[in-house]
Parts: C-alpha cells; structure tokens; sequence
C-alpha cells in the first residue's frame, strides 16, 4: 500500500505542476525530492507497524508577557542579539529548557561580551535547573561586569530567585536594580511596583511567624 500510495501522490504532483505552469526541466528537482523520499521510507519504514499516540516529553512553560516587554525594554528590541533569545522563548513555551539554554550558548560563541545573552542564559539556566545553580550565577554576574550601570542583570538575578521561592534573596537585588534604574526610564515604576509587591509579602511572612496561636 505504501508504494501504491506514493505512485498516486506522484502522479498528484505531476498534474499539479502542469496545471500549475512549471516548466518541464523544474520537474525533475520534484522527482529527485520523490526518490529521495522513497529510498529513506524503503530502508527504514514498517507497513505493518501499529500506530500509536504521541505524546510530548516535556510539558509548556508559560512565559509572562510582561517579563519578555520589561526585558526588551532594559536590553533592547530587535537586535542581533535579541533573535537568540527569541528563539530560547519559543523552545522554552515548548517546555524545552535545555535547548533554550543551547540557543543562547550559541548566540555567546558568537557575541561573547552581549548584556542581553549573559542576563538571558542566566534566567534560561535557572529555569532549566528550577534553582539559582551556581553556572546560573556566574552567568548573571559575569553580565553585570559587563555592564555595571544596566539594572537588568540584577533585577533578572532577583527573579530567578523568586521563581526558585528564595524572596528573601531576591529582595536586595530588586532594590539595587531600582537603584541602578534612570528615574525617566518608563519601566522604573514597574520595578518599584514589584519591589513593593515583595517587601508587603515578606512583611507578611513575618507577621506570620511572629504570630502566637490562640490557646
């Protein structure tokens, strides 16, 4: 059936290309496609293998809008730089942290002293380890040298360590982003915002522990 089945897409193909107008000697690169096909179906295709659900290995991360727009905004919009890190957001919607982490490795080999890969690997490595490791660290670290008047580094540092649950941590590195942020820069009010956000949690939880339970 599976020969049968490719003699009639052939044949579907080359009606196609006539009623289309493709010059004749165009066809041949169409045939030479078709064998192509034909000989990696001959080698390793199974006729009579049962089919069989696929499922994904790995389950989608949702990435918050907001995070991508105030990043773009401290790094810069539609640079060389920023198509890696465009790539490590689509594999990591995907679920996909490792290759994520393997994009941006290979936008550094190209631009070695990049803010914006140094600050994207860290939150890629952090994400990929669902911890603050200490590679995720260097990395963030290392893009603060590189640039030690931009916030993002270091507000990217606190993040990693609030979705890693360590808020008390990430807390004086939103400060010091805030620190480091330009009062006319637009997005200064959204890093004080979540720094308020934090600091009335963290009172939170200490109430919390403070409080004496009832007898």
């Amino acid at each position: 059936m599976g020969w049968i089945m490719l003699a009639l897409i052939g044949l579907g193909s080359a009606a196609v290309l006539s009623l289309a107008g493709v010059a004749r000697p165009l066809w041949s690169f169409v045939g030479a496609a078709m064998m192509l096909g034909a000989a990696g179906y001959a080698l390793q295709g199974d006729p009579v293998l049962p089919g069989h659900p696929v499922a994904a290995n790995a389950e989608p991360i949702e990435i918050d809008p907001a995070q991508t727009e105030l990043r773009d905004s401290m790094l810069g919009r539609y640079t060389a730089e920023g198509s890696y890190l465009v790539a490590a957001d689509g594999v990591t919607r995907a679920g996909d942290t490792r290759s994520a982490v393997q994009a941006i490795l290979g936008g550094i080999n190209k631009y070695p002293r990049s803010l914006a890969l140094w600050t994207g690997l860290g939150s890629a490595l952090s994400m990929h380890d669902n911890v603050v490791s200490p590679a995720a660290l260097y990395a963030f670290r290392h893009a603060a040298e590189l640039n030690l008047k931009n916030p993002a580094p270091l507000y990217f540092l606190g993040l990693a360590y609030i979705r890693a649950g360590e808020y008390a941590v990430a807390r004086p590195y939103w400060a010091k982003a805030l620190e480091l942020t330009d009062p006319k820069q637009p997005y200064r009010k959204d890093i004080a915002a979540q720094l308020a956000r934090l600091d009335a949690f963290l009172a939170m939880a200490e109430q919390s522990r403070g409080a004496v339970p009832a007898n």
